[in-house]
């Protein structure tokens, strides 16, 4: 997509479903900061939450082939699943720089609510130093306070992305499945049959 060093951004979390504001949001950013492409990255061992309160992660990788197969531009990573211990950001910025080399660009895409919550990451400082960061709203935790949220140092290090917070939650996509309401146009139709097919989010989940 650009001439350079190749530009990589990285959508990361729990992805318990992958849902069209997380696909918005990456095409949004692949626009924006002019990426060659998108690695969906769904973490392995979310730190913060036990594993009984996140689907397995197969499936969540799983979704993210479904709902990105017809978009080029995205590409979906085992890099998190595959490694054992939790998954922490840096360690994966970490490997995917000595993948790709020094000269690639590392794009981290993160949510209102992710930047909200940085004293809780793991080394984040580190995380800001290795990427360009770049922060979306997301519904009920949008960004134009972000200077008062954060300390100067880290807000000049996070570019604020400019565009519509869609709201779907993945939170809410599970609670509708529950109460066997539909889920159709708030994730990929494939990710909806794929739900229905194996049963997910039928049992409700403390998260």
């Amino acid at each position: 997509m650009s001439p350079g060093p190749l530009r990589i951004g990285i959508l990361g979390g729990t992805l318990d479903p992958v849902h069209h504001g997380h696909l918005f949001a990456a095409a949004e950013a692949q626009a924006a900061c002019r990426l060659d492409r998108v690695l969906f990255i769904p973490c392995g061992h979310a730190p913060h939450k036990a594993e009984d309160e996140v689907t397995p992660a197969e499936h969540r990788y799983l979704m993210c082939v479904l709902a990105t197969a017809s978009n080029s531009g995205f590409r979906v990573s085992r890099l998190e699943i595959d490694r054992p211990g939790p998954s922490y950001t840096i360690d994966t910025l970490r490997e995917l720089r000595a993948i790709h080399g020094q000269t690639t660009e590392l794009v981290f895409i993160m949510g209102a609510d992710a930047v909200r919550e940085i004293d809780s990451w793991h080394m984040p400082d580190a995380v800001l130093a290795e990427a360009r960061c770049v922060a979306v709203p997301r519904p009920g935790s949008e960004l134009a306070d972000l200077p008062s949220v954060l300390d100067r140092g880290r807000a000049d290090r996070i570019e604020i992305l400019d565009l519509p917070a869609l709201d779907i939650s993945a939170t809410e996509i599970r609670r509708r499945v529950r109460a066997g309401r539909p889920i159709r146009y708030l994730t990929p139709d494939p990710v909806v049959d794929y739900i229905a097919r194996e049963g997910l989010y039928v049992q409700a989940r403390e998260n």
